[in-house]
């Protein structure tokens, strides 16, 4: 079959519907089942035992995979032991045929010439066969390892997430450990192969040779001791390079989500400066392990040699003489053992080394904590089949903290019942979700929930793939309840505005939608899921003032009415639909009770709702203004990515031959042309040294055999006819022995040196380039993807094709070397050897055709696997609470079998290719054989052994080599990829030359102009915002709103330059398109619609560029009422941040970006939505510091709470990216359009209360 696909993929580009579906033993579900039921087996099992015995991932493994394992082994025992043993006797009686009369054939000639033939056609069969499965076996040991990581991923308790591992550690997991696994499957006999066969060649040479074979052979045993200290070494650094790593990766995966902020904040000097760091240490482990691994693994190029050099000396030096038989017998000895002792044992002992160190990883992985789904016994009191109980509840998130995060929480939820959650930000709303979906696990007391839960997450939950399919969610389309959900959670109007409707592609993370629409959409799938219990975590934060009404009336107290509901909002205005409200205040429910009984209270807390009129309007009011409403909006909102095609922009795959520039470019990049010529000298100078030994001993054995005269009495006199003396030929041999181990040694350091400074400046012109990229490439491309050149290609770059080229050059070197002997023994000896490489030459332009389509096809499947994993981790809460284990797992098996077909028929082609090379190759030798055999005077017996060791060493390298080719051609796509993403569209310059600067104090004013201002968000993408004109006056502050997609966000974007724009945006007089990005941005502060904190210390979350002291950042800090609350952290200000900011509430991280603001005290203000997830007092709070920190700034703000922009100076209002209307709030109220409407959405009491503020 593999024939067949070769030449398909010789006539035509290969393409995935031509690839074959994996096996069900090699499918993902089917692997993931067995090893998981013999991991908890495993478990069990050392449970029994009280702790003396931990679970080990290696006994799972042989428990799944053993028994092909062993059958393997049985099959290479024959081969090392039998058939290759036997070939140097063979070897051994034609040199004895060629050394003596030739004339006296006899039957015995032939017998040898047959077996020498033969036998090795036996081998080519076994070894492939066994290797092929090894590899076979490899695979599922990988791809059982990734169902394995992922399952476990599902379970795992949040707080590992905050303090143990992260997404970048899970895609090291999934791209280098579980391959180091799969390698180690592959060398795995040669552990006990290698040192059983020194034992008995060295009996059969000792037989020989005597004594001289048992010195020759301790330079193979002193390689046990040192492969074993080279594997203790490489274990060591392999563990510390798999930390920089997951650092690095941790490190980029933060950058790549975190980017937008990155670039508006002017943050991309000190993080590409924290990514060189991390990148340099990285770099400098993988340069050790690469020296010392290399070192043990070209022991076959120089022990077989200095072996063979130590026992003939110590022959000849023990009275010997040496002749053609013994010592070309004692030369394809050491061969062997140099391809099973310095070849496989030294691989496997190095592969076993990181082996170790992937499984030592995994298995702490594994015994992380998970979410308990077990329940505490309930009481009597809880058997009344309440949806939710509570009872004395204790929990926290994060031990290293002094307080819980939830303290004695009792609650009993009605079926039924709609219950509001508010609170302060930080005082545990989310966290009572979390714990009821048992996210947060009980420290004490006693939860029990009854019936089937869905959740709406606060930070909404969208993976790439179309509408419709966010919504269902894996369950099966009923109509009618998905065109109600669409409608209740207002997402008819947006639908019909894509040009696909429910069918439209949406990016990562909902990247080309609009806040609020990701938030409906997050909402529409909790609610299609048919449940008992609905939690509801702050969902109406995103969504504009009318809109919210429309969905607490239509869906929250409509099509949910029946349903038991728990609302977290900080809406006040939503508050007297629930039936009870619960409020929150340092973890702990401070009162409940009704919205009368509460204000009846008179908390604090309550002192925002005062200005709320008791009077509730009537249900039928509403209707009939919606309905009015509905009638009046003729206008439809702008989709903000309105394409013609689904926004899904495919990977992109190179096509085609591997282009010579690519290898040009990884030699330019190690940036340094003396170390380049230097490498090229010392391997053109090593293999030169090796030809020159292999010359040297060939013509002291012809000197040997030539001294052997007959004297006149019959007998056979020594009489020395050589050139050079004995001793010179041995002072010669000696000191070529001697260079070549000292020239290979220095080859290595040189060649890694070159090799790692290539890979450094690939990163480093990447990750420039990345971070230097438009926000088109991050809106069409999933983290995944990014992540996976960063992972995966820079880390094949890193380590494999270092390793690859080395043995490409090896090979070429050593098949040069073999021509030039050949042609020097016997000029007719060229004639097949032209055949041969002709054939070869054909035979691999078939194979690299093909084998090239499909690694590009194994690269570009791998990372929708990296990007699944990445959307799970973001939707992990989303998934359990849904019970959608399942379906994220068999999308996950999915697309690890299409890759496990891709990556199992690359492998398959290239062992086929292997064995295809090492038939014609042996064909070839028998060719040569019987050449000799022909013509008796076509050599001497020395230049015969000569020729046939050479031919029959070269076989082994030249169809590992040839193979070696393909796969560095295939490794060099890993370069091409990441030189696809060194060259990405880039923004316009970031610095400014000198004579171009604005001034130091620019802008002293703060006036803002937009004139004709269009963008769009790609280069075919309909525009966004069509034609804004407006002008904002210094000190101004002007309040941005428009119905959710109508351009707010737009509108910020265009002002930092983050898309395309057409027009001018002016700013104290100078056009920004004039002036570079640093020199702008720097200029305006802003609080962005989804706060974002990065991993690492609080301080450089702050301050990265170390600008400020300690007490300006806890000066800011206190203004805020933060102050205590990081004062209680053990390190203040260099207090952890975990990912993502996980270990902070949303709100908290509202205010730590507003603290960024606070001390970069700029003259232009933003706050995107900044207070849309925080409690109306920490809204409060914030608009006062605002209104009081900034009262000399321009200050834009948009928002959804119209209460936070009415005492603006001016009101914009966007609709369809237009401005619609641009005046004092009071002016546009006595106008009565569309921000008139929006202010009566609200409700009498309310539209009376703003009205009110407007006009003082």
């Amino acid at each position: 079959w593999t024939l067949k696909l070769l030449i398909v993929g010789y006539k035509k580009e290969l393409e995935e519907e031509d690839l074959y579906s994996p096996l069900r033993e090699d499918r993902s579900s089917y692997l993931g089942q067995q090893i998981v039921a013999n991991w908890e087996n495993e478990v069990k099992r050392c449970e029994k035992k009280k702790g003396k015995l931990k679970p080990s991932l290696f006994r799972v493994f042989y428990k799944c995979f053993g028994k092909t394992v062993m059958l393997t082994g049985l099959g290479l025992f024959v081969l090392e032991f039998v058939i290759r043993i036997a070939n140097p006797f063979f070897l051994a009686g034609l040199l004895r045929y060629f050394s003596g009369n030739r004339q006296d054939r006899g039957y015995n000639i032939y017998y040898y010439a047959t077996g020498f033939c033969l036998l090795p056609f036996v081998d080519a069969l076994i070894i492939h066969w066994a290797l092929q499965t090894l590899t076979h076996v490899g695979m599922k040991v990988r791809v059982a390892s990734c169902a394995l990581i992922y399952r476990k991923m599902l379970k795992l308790c949040n707080s590992v997430f905050e303090n143990e591992t992260s997404a970048g550690q899970m895609v090291n997991f999934l791209s280098n450990d579980v391959n180091r696994l799969d390698y180690f499957v592959f060398s795995i006999h040669y552990l006990w192969i290698g040192p059983l066969q020194i034992v008995v060649i060295a009996y059969l040479t000792y037989r020989e040779i005597g004594f001289g074979a048992i010195i020759g052979m301790t330079t193979f045993l002193l390689c046990i001791p040192l492969q074993m200290y080279f594997g203790k070494k490489v274990s060591r650094l392999t563990l510390g390079s798999a930390q920089k790593t997951d650092d690095r990766l941790r490190l980029m995966n933060q950058i790549i989500a975190g980017v937008e902020i990155i670039k508006m904040y002017v943050w991309e000097v000190p993080y590409s400066l924290l990514v060189e760091k991390a990148r340099r240490k990285e770099v400098n482990v993988i340069k050790k392990y690469s020296i010392i691994e290399q070192f043990g693994l070209t022991f076959d190029i120089y022990v077989p040699r200095v072996s063979l050099f130590i026992a003939i000396l110590t022959y000849v030096l023990t009275g010997n003489n040496i002749n053609a038989e013994k010592v070309f017998m004692m030369s394809a000895f050491c061969t062997i053992l140099g391809s099973s002792m310095t070849i496989g044992f030294a691989l496997s002992v190095h592969q076993l080394a990181e082996a170790l160190v992937s499984v030592k990883r995994l298995e702490i992985f594994m015994m992380y904590p998970e979410v308990s789904t077990s329940q505490k016994i309930p009481t009597e009191e809880a058997t009344q089949s309440v949806p939710i109980y509570l009872k004395d509840v204790t929990a926290k998130w994060d031990e290293s903290r002094d307080s819980d995060t939830l303290q004695n929480i009792n609650l009993k939820v009605e079926a039924g019942s709609f219950i509001a959650v508010i609170g302060q930000i930080g005082s545990g709303k989310s966290s009572l979700l979390q714990m009821i979906l048992r996210e947060l696990s009980l420290k004490e007391g006693i939860l029990e929930t009854s019936g089937r839960i869905s959740f709406a997450d606060q930070r909404p939950w969208i993976f790439a793939s179309s509408i419709r399919q966010n919504i269902l969610f894996g369950h099966p389309m009923n109509e009618a309840r998905y065109n109600e959900v669409i409608r209740v959670c207002q997402l008819t109007r947006d639908i019909d505005l894509f040009t696909h409707k429910d069918r439209t592609m949406v990016g990562e993370r909902g990247i080309n939608l609009s806040g609020g629409q990701r938030a409906r959409i997050n909402l529409a799938r909790a609610l299609y899921t048919d449940a008992d219990i609905y939690l509801l975590d702050d969902p109406l934060s995103a969504v504009d003032t009318h809109v919210g009404s429309r969905i607490v009336d239509q869906c929250i107290c409509g099509f949910l009415k029946e349903k038991t509901r728990i609302l977290v909002t900080h809406q006040i205005q939503y508050l007297k639909a629930a039936d009870q409200i619960i409020v929150m205040n340092n973890g702990s429910i401070q009162a409940r009770g009704s919205f009368e009984e509460l204000q009846s209270m008179n908390l604090d807390f309550m002192k925002i709702f005062q200005e709320i009129e008791d009077k509730k309007e009537s249900n039928e009011a509403k209707v009939n203004k919606e309905k009015r409403r509905t009638m009046d909006e003729t206008k439809k909102e702008e989709d903000p990515v309105k394409e013609e095609e689904p926004v899904d922009v495919a990977e992109t795959r190179s096509r085609g031959r591997m282009s010579s520039k690519v290898f040009l470019a990884y030699c330019k990049a190690s940036k340094n042309v003396f170390l380049l010529f230097l490498t090229a000298l010392l391997f053109v100078l090593s293999q030169s040294m090796a030809n020159g030994s292999d010359f040297l001993l060939t013509f002291w054995v012809n000197t040997e055999m030539a001294s052997w005269v007959a004297s006149e009495n019959g007998t056979m006199d020594f009489q020395w006819k050589g050139s050079l003396s004995r001793q010179s030929i041995i002072y010669f041999y000696s000191g070529i022995t001697v260079s070549i181990v000292s020239i290979y040694i220095i080859q290595t350091f040189v060649y890694y040196t070159v090799c790692m400074r290539a890979s450094k400046n690939l990163h480093t012109q990447m990750f420039r380039s990345i971070v230097r990229a438009v926000m088109y490439f991050y809106n069409t491309n999933p983290a995944g993807r990014i992540l996976n050149r960063f992972s995966k290609d820079i880390g094949i770059i890193d380590k494999k094709l270092p390793f690859t080229m080395f043995d490409v050059i090896v090979m070429f070197l050593s098949f040069t070397g073999t021509i030039v002997i050949l042609t020097t023994v016997n000029a007719w000896l060229l004639i097949p050897t032209s055949f041969v490489i002709v054939l070869f030459y054909y035979i691999r332009v078939v194979y690299i055709t093909t084998s090239r389509a499909v690694k590009r096809m194994e690269g570009t499947t791998r990372s929708p696997v990296f990007d699944h994993v990445g959307a799970t981790l973001q939707g992990l809460a989303t998934i359990r609470a849904f019970k959608a284990e399942k379906i994220v797992t068999e999308d996950f098996d999915n697309r690890q079998d299409l890759h496990t077909s891709t990556w199992f028929i690359f492998v398959s082609l290239s062992r086929a290719f292997g064995l295809y090379i090492e038939i014609f190759c042996l064909v070839y030798v028998a060719v040569i054989v019987i050449m000799f055999l022909v013509f008796d005077d076509l050599a001497i017996a020395g230049d015969i052994g000569l020729v046939i060791t050479q031919v029959t060493g070269v076989i082994g390298i030249l169809q590992w080599g040839m193979r070696q080719t393909g796969e560095l051609e295939n490794q060099m796509t890993s370069i091409e990829r990441v030189l696809e993403y060194s060259n990405l569209e880039e923004e316009p310059f970031l610095d400014s030359i000198p004579e171009k600067k604005p001034p130091e104090e620019w802008p002293t004013k703060g006036l803002v102009e937009f004139k004709n201002v269009r963008l769009k968000y790609g280069p075919k993408s309909a525009y966004a915002l069509n034609g804004i004109t407006f002008a904002i006056m210094p000190k101004e502050k002007v309040g941005v709103v428009g119905r959710t997609g109508a351009g707010k966000t737009s509108l910020i974007s265009a002002l930092f330059r983050l898309a395309y724009i057409e027009g001018e945006i002016i700013i104290d007089g100078i056009a920004t398109d004039k002036i570079a990005l640093h020199d702008f941005r720097s200029k305006i502060s802003i609080i962005p619609q989804e706060p974002v904190l990065f991993g690492g210390s609080l301080r450089r979350n702050l301050d990265p560029f170390e600008e400020y002291s300690d007490s300006v950042l806890w000066t800011a800090l206190q203004e805020l009422e933060l102050k205590e609350t990081i004062a209680e952290m053990a390190a203040g200000l260099n207090s952890k941040v975990s990912e993502e900011g996980s270990n902070f509430s949303v709100g908290q991280r509202q205010l730590l970006c507003l603290v960024r603001a606070l001390v970069r005290n700029n003259k232009i203000m933003v706050l995107d939505e900044a207070t849309a997830n925080v409690d109306p007092q920490t809204d409060s709070l914030i608009q006062q510091t605002v209104r009081k920190k900034f009262m000399d700034c321009t200050v834009i703000t948009i928002a959804h709470r119209l209460n936070t922009i009415m005492d603006s100076d001016k009101i914009l209002v966007m609709d369809q990216g237009c401005l619609v209307e641009y005046d004092h709030p009071y002016v546009l109220l006595q106008k009565k359009g569309h921000f008139y409407s929006m202010v009566q959405q609200t409700g009498a009491a309310m539209a009376n209360t703003l009205s009110e503020v407007a006009k003082d």
